[in-house]
């Protein structure tokens, strides 16, 4: 196993993508600053091809499309941008989705014809450097053409949120420590992780208070934005595509530590006492790393099984971890705590690589050709000559979805 490359950014980087498991990578990150986006196309040598750099709103933001076309979200005079770029950098279009004073293009999809956005307050580093601020918007999702014409809009209203593990004390508890009553936000952004999933002819898009983290996910129907369903106020988590119209949704913190999966209607079907990364599979098998927000940590590499039990794989160390990949297989690959780790089919843990790197800003993990693995850490990308096989398929986060970071299940 070997270390093949190195290829170095300008800042931050928020996501790396790739047309076709040949390459080049598209990598999408931080600028000079927070309010810079830079684009850059590299092959997975570090050979770069070109780099354009953009306004930032604070979120770098991109998704690829199969035919090669990456779009961005940044900020304009105009309003919020979305701009697609060809594979040669050029400009392929803009388009100009109508919004509202205040509100930012806070997670996006690309679909078959058009976009689907969540809509939310700008981000407080972008609305610092602006002088009028206006009022915080109302969150919303809301789905488009590729010309920008709007199909749906539809209002998200978070209401009222409170969880067991949020207590306080004070002169109206006698100093008792005790739950606090529910309250409503004073301000609601998008998920922090995987804030907007489309599968099938469904839409999770999940909202939480800024303050506390407490959020809902809220199911849409795809066609015409009506809200199916939505779960109850819980600490927010890692999310995933389950199947067609399927979903696992999360919950980490105020000691809570779960994953649920709901149906198309909005219903759980299952509920799993674990908490992490997960992979499914295309017979629909669900596993993977383990995030317990805590050291020393008592993660496992966990199989979540059909009867809400769980198989134990190995010990986990460290924390921050970058969101698998798996081969055909069924060999999932990440890196964590300094390594990159393989857990095969049976459960059994491969260290690849290792090297002393205590970086915590990490992305999604890459499975290329030729068994060539691609990770993010902090400003850099690592890329690995491995003895995997080629990348998986499945909902989530295999086959094109995986390399595209394009969150949609069709």
């Amino acid at each position: 196993m070997t270390l093949s490359s190195r290829i170095a950014m300008p800042g931050q980087i928020w996501s790396v993508a790739a047309q076709d498991p040949s390459g080049p990578l598209y990598v999408t990150s931080y600028g000079a600053g927070p309010l810079d986006t830079v684009v850059t196309m590299v092959d997975v040598s570090g050979s770069q091809a070109w780099q354009r750099t953009f306004a930032g709103t604070g979120r770098p933001q991109s998704r690829l499309s199969a035919d090669g076309t990456l779009w961005v979200a940044y900020p304009h005079l105009d309003g919020r941008i979305l701009e697609g770029i060809l594979p040669d950098g050029s400009t392929h279009r803009r388009v100009v989705p109508e919004s509202e004073a205040g509100e930012e293009v806070s997670a996006f999809v690309l679909l078959e014809d058009g976009f689907c956005i969540a809509w939310a307050g700008a981000s407080r580093v972008l609305r610092m450097s602006q002088d009028e601020q206006p009022a915080i918007p109302e969150p919303r999702v809301a789905r488009y053409t590729w010309e920008g014409s709007c199909v749906w809009s539809t209002p998200i209203v978070l209401g009222t949120v409170s969880h067991p593990g949020v207590v306080g004390a004070g002169v109206e508890t006698g100093w008792e420590v005790r739950p606090l009553r529910p309250w409503v936000p004073e301000e609601v952004a998008v998920d922090h992780w995987e804030p907007l999933l489309v599968s099938g002819d469904r839409v999770a898009a999940s909202f939480t208070d800024t303050r506390s983290g407490l959020g809902r996910t809220f199911f849409l129907g795809l066609a015409g934005g009506a809200i199916v369903s939505a779960t109850s106020p819980a600490p927010s988590g890692r999310k995933a595509i389950a199947g067609l119209g399927e979903f696992l949704i999360g919950s980490q913190g105020y000691g809570e530590f779960t994953t649920g999966r709901y149906d198309r209607d909005g219903s759980e079907t299952a509920r799993w006492a674990s908490h992490g990364a997960m992979l499914v599979n295309g017979r629909g098998a669900i596993c993977g790393p383990e995030l317990e927000n805590c050291l020393p940590s008592k993660s496992r590499f966990r199989r979540l099984a059909p009867d809400n039990t769980l198989m134990d794989g190995p010990l986990l160390t460290g924390y921050y971890t970058s969101y698998p990949a798996m081969d055909r297989e069924g060999t999932a690959v990440f890196w964590r705590d300094g390594r990159l780790l393989a857990i095969d089919a049976d459960l059994a843990a491969h260290e690849l690589f290792a090297m002393d790197d205590s970086r915590n800003s990490m992305g999604r993990t890459l499975l290329l050709d030729d068994g060539r693995v691609v990770v993010s850490l902090g400003s850099e990308i690592l890329s690995f000559h491995s003895p995997l096989g080629s990348l998986a398929e499945g909902p989530w986060p295999c086959g094109d979805g995986n390399l595209l970071g394009n969150p949609m299940l069709d």
